[in-house]
């Protein structure tokens, strides 16, 4: 039960995909054209065209997308990035707050990896200038202030909670006029999302300012894939600084450069999956490339990192297929005999698995044989005893839960959110993320993979509270499952749902705290960036996978999908 479930050179977008919304229910249901249609969402099917002298194109809902980009527009694109790169320059912003603002604007339209190196620059004058100075931060107000801390704390320059309680009065609560100070307060909440254990003055702040502007800040930037909320952030942007223009076309542009690269990538897990033949042989699984590939996209922002999210994807897939196997397909003799041949790791354990399984488990040693020799090539480091050691364990647990469903035990809570951190699949996303991105070699060894043990932790708890909030049951899913819920109410007989859902939801806080801690401890050597951003971005995405509306449906998700791969507006 997993719940995983260089610019000039980019490829066209695909040439043989089709994907359609449903027009009766709104869901993203793929189909072969003029030929059938497929009985499970998220998959992808071949799409041909009876007339060879038309370009292949991709379809949604009846809008073509082709590929517009050409030399003109490369060469414009590279123009924006130097205009973008004088900008951050520029000695009229130095230890400006409008340079706080170019970079915050910078980073919420998902455009920051362009300039990495400006952006640490600028924001090591600011943390320079507040900490030489006698009461550096006195002359903030409570806007500036706010995002002065929530930039720097995430960029991994420690900022003390405590900055915040110039704004407090006598009695030890924030000034009731700052009530009138939206602006300031919706930036205050934004900071508040850094927070760490301990702090409380942040807790507070998140509180006070969400009585007055909480349904403005549904999804605060911290805790949202940039790109998703991008656009609605473009809308409410205001040309103050005069940069507001050059801003939104190189956005525009970027989102183009982008969407180009996912619907390549797409196009090659569906041949990938396809040629892979699992879909016909295991028809009870889920057959959900689409949703599979939404993970890697959103983690590896990065249109660059095309090889990692194809690679990334892969493992994803096993994830999904795998926690089929064990919910839906096996005997727990037969699970046990499975999970002892990955364990094995060896082709000759085949003929220890029923016919059915043979295809699965050979798939799984090819594939990750083949991402560890990529691995091994590009980065010179032999991460394959890591790699097949995730799959042990998560086979391992994933056993420890038929078990526990089949002879219909509810297992204590603790015990039951230990085991289920590792079914989530996290531990298997995270491992082959630190490998693909070459951390090992970026920092030179200073990090190893067992320096991510808590941040793979807090990660994996964040999903698997979000997958049992509620008990939403994933689409196509017709085996055995239990929740943290169930465990605590069973352990806490007085309590109701609604009491069970608040603690699950004060759990998903502290872990964000803890994530939070790791983030910043990491981010004390630069190469980890890259890693860091895509654990939070794989923890931002939870929500968007999880939130199931009546109807068992993800609007979110589609929402999201819709606007990073088919909407042409930005």
């Amino acid at each position: 039960m997993a719940v995983y479930n260089s610019s000039s050179s980019l490829p066209s977008p695909p040439s043989n995909i089709l994907i359609k919304i449903n027009a009766d229910n709104g869901d993203i249901r793929p189909s072969l054209v003029a030929c059938r249609t497929a009985s499970q969402k998220w998959s992808i099917l071949e799409a041909t065209s009876s007339d060879p002298s038309k370009p292949h194109q991709m379809i949604l809902n009846g809008h073509s997308i082709k590929n517009n980009l050409g030399d003109e527009f490369l060469k414009e694109y590279e123009q924006k990035l130097e205009d973008v790169r004088e900008l951050l320059n520029s000695e009229e912003l130095e230890n400006k707050i409008e340079s706080l603002m170019l970079v915050d604007a910078i980073q919420r339209l998902g455009v920051d990896y362009h300039f990495q190196e400006e952006i640490e620059a600028i924001l090591r004058q600011h943390y320079l200038a507040a900490t030489t100075c006698v009461d550096g931060y006195s002359y903030y107000t409570l806007h500036d202030l706010s995002l002065f801390f929530r930039l720097l704390r995430q960029q991994g320059f420690f900022i003390p909670a405590d900055i915040f309680n110039k704004f407090k009065g006598k009695d030890g609560t924030f000034e009731g006029k700052l009530k009138q100070d939206i602006r300031g307060l919706m930036e205050l909440y934004e900071a508040a999302q850094l927070s760490l254990e301990g702090e409380e003055i942040l807790d507070e702040a998140a509180k006070f300012s969400s009585q007055i502007v909480g349904n403005r800040l549904k999804h605060p930037y911290h805790k949202s894939i940039a790109r998703f909320t991008a656009k609605n952030y473009i809308r409410e942007f205001q040309d103050i600084n005069g940069w507001e223009k050059t801003l939104k076309e190189l956005a525009k542009m970027d989102y183009d450069m982008a969407k180009t690269a996912h619907l390549w990538e797409l196009n090659q897990i569906s041949k990938w999956w396809k040629d892979l033949g699992l879909a016909e042989e295991f028809k009870q699984a889920r057959n959900q490339p689409l949703k599979w590939y939404t993970w890697s996209m959103a983690s590896l922002s990065d249109p660059s990192m095309s090889e990692q999210r194809l690679e990334l994807t892969k493992s994803i897939t096993f994830i999904y297929i795998i926690d089929d196997i064990f919910d839906l397909c096996g005997t727990p003799e037969q699970l046990t005999i499975f999970t002892q041949a990955v364990k094995r790791w060896d082709y000759a354990a085949i003929d220890m698995l029923p016919k059915q399984w043979k295809m699965c488990y050979k798939a799984l040693l090819d594939t990750t044989n083949e991402i560890g020799s990529k691995i091994y090539k590009k980065h010179g480091y032999n991460a394959i005893n890591s790699l097949k050691s995730t799959w042990a364990s998560l086979c391992e647990a994933f056993l420890v839960e038929a078990k526990w469903f089949g002879s219909g035990h509810l297992s204590v809570s603790n015990e039951y959110l230990e085991n289920g951190k590792v079914s989530t699949g996290a531990h298997v996303v995270l491992v082959h993320l630190f490998f693909l991105l070459g951390i090992n070699g970026k920092t030179g060894g200073t990090f190893q993979v067992n320096d991510i043990s808590e941040l793979i932790s807090s990660v994996a708890v964040i999903l698997r509270l979000w997958d049992d909030f509620g008990s939403a049951k994933d689409e196509q899913q017709d085996g055995n499952d239990g929740s943290y819920i169930d465990c605590y109410m069973k352990e806490n007989p007085g309590s109701t749902i609604e009491i069970a859902q608040e603690h699950v939801v004060d759990m998903i806080s502290s872990e964000w705290k803890s994530l939070n801690k790791e983030c910043f401890r990491l981010n004390q050597n630069s190469s980890m960036s890259s890693f860091t951003k895509a654990s939070l971005n794989l923890a931002r995405m939870v929500p968007l996978m999880y939130s199931y509306d009546d109807n068992q449906r993800l609007p979110l998700l589609e929402e999201y999908i819709n606007s990073s791969l088919f909407d042409d507006t930005f």
